[in-house]
């Protein structure tokens, strides 16, 4: 090989190293912090978006789960100092403080579930506005009831379960204004024999279908021989739901989140509210696949239901939000 050869492939060998090294450079650090296991469906809907972005080679994933609230702001501080560049979690309980630390690390951008609203230059929220395909399944429900009798089984009477309950009555009154609610919360994010217990009581008081906010509710529907919605995850498929669950309200956070990486890389991140991300229109809520209920579920209900997630997505149809506490009607 002659020298100029030999050169011009060191050249290239060179061009092809600092490629790499610019490409691992420019990967993002990214940390997830999370109360409770990833297994729990709420994180688990963030961790699955941040594990996605990491196998499509957008970032660098780190995360630490089961962080107590009084243990998270250190664990915050600790990924801002350790390189990280954007922050996933849930400021639910530590709202004040979390936003100390975004004061502290103007350089790092955060990505926080939160009740309130967007704070400094640094600071995003979201929720998860799964409203739309509640009030979807609400008017399958309300046609397939036959007790006009539907039980709702929540954790706690917080914004972001209310609107999903009274969005899903809303549904089930536009096709059936005879049935009525029965409406518990069991005082507990994650306790499937104490929401099962609930559920219980309600299917003695006549109820025929039961909206299944909590794991546990979808047991004790099978145990009694009745229907049940999901919510969050994929109820049917992943809760032992077979035959059970007529549909589920899904909540996605890859477009939230690929969205909030791009900006990072861009500079361009800032606070804001990323409730719409979380919304039909935006990928972020769907409904899941009927299964084996395709056939059973009454044509006029499925032809409403289509027709609606056109409008909803076209924003021709606004599902409103209610986030006050809902009531049982009998």
């Amino acid at each position: 090989m002659g020298m100029r050869k030999l050169l011009s492939a060191l050249v290239a060998g060179m061009m092809v190293l600092m490629a790499g090294a610019m490409a691992q450079a420019e990967k993002l650090k990214v940390a997830g912090i999370y109360t409770v296991p990833v297994q729990q469906k709420w994180a688990g809907t963030l961790h699955r978006a941040l594990v996605q972005a990491e196998k499509e080679g957008m970032i660098d994933y780190v995360f630490s789960e089961k962080t107590a609230n009084t243990d998270y702001v250190r664990v915050m501080r600790e990924y801002a100092e350790g390189g990280a560049k954007l922050i996933v979690g849930e400021a639910f309980g530590i709202s004040r403080e979390a936003r100390k630390v975004a004061d502290d690390y103007p350089e790092v951008a955060f990505l926080m579930g939160d009740p309130g609203d967007k704070y400094g230059k640094n600071f995003s929220v979201f929720d998860n506005y799964i409203h739309e395909p509640c009030y979807l399944m609400g008017i399958i429900a309300g046609s397939m009831t036959k007790t006009n009798k539907i039980g709702m089984i929540g954790g706690y009477p917080i914004g972001e379960v209310n609107r999903l309950f009274h969005a899903f009555m809303k549904g089930a009154r536009s096709v059936n204004p005879d049935v009525e609610f029965k409406v518990s919360f069991i005082g507990s994010w994650y306790d499937p024999p104490k929401a099962k217990e609930f559920a219980f009581a309600q299917v003695e008081s006549g109820v025929d279908i039961l909206y299944a906010e909590r794991a546990g509710v979808v047991d004790a529907a099978r145990e009694k021989g009745i229907l049940a919605f999901g919510n969050v995850n994929d109820m049917n498929k992943e809760e032992n739901g077979k035959d059970v669950v007529v549909a589920s309200a899904l909540w996605h956070m890859e477009n939230a989140i690929n969205n909030a990486i791009k900006d990072v890389k861009a500079g361009t991140f800032k606070a804001e509210n990323y409730k719409e991300w979380t919304m039909m229109q935006k990928g972020g809520a769907s409904l899941s696949p009927f299964y084996e209920f395709d056939g059973k579920i009454p044509a006029a209900a499925k032809a409403k239901v289509a027709d609606l997630t056109q409008k909803i997505k076209a924003g021709e149809f606004v599902v409103k939000i209610n986030d006050e506490q809902p009531k049982s009607t009998f």
